[in-house]
């Protein structure tokens, strides 16, 4: 097998594992469903998120309608 065959080898994003880059490979970039699942219970509970400002201010839900008019 040459070095151009070899298929990416990524780290699973919830345990570190290496993971083959290949189609037989159905929970990438995660090494398992167990992993995959982790991750998004994470997600889920908000105890991962993605840094920024907020989209809206809590105090204005009811505002929220007047930018669709």
């Amino acid at each position: 097998m040459s070095a151009s065959d070899k298929p990416l080898i990524v780290k699973c994003p919830n345990c570190g594992c290496s993971v083959p880059w290949v189609p037989e490979q159905l929970s990438k970039p995660f090494c398992s469903e167990r992993c995959k699942l982790i991750d998004l219970g994470e997600w889920a509970m908000e105890e991962k998120r993605i840094p920024g400002e907020p989209l809206l201010d809590s105090d204005n839900e009811d505002e929220d309608d007047t930018f669709f008019h």
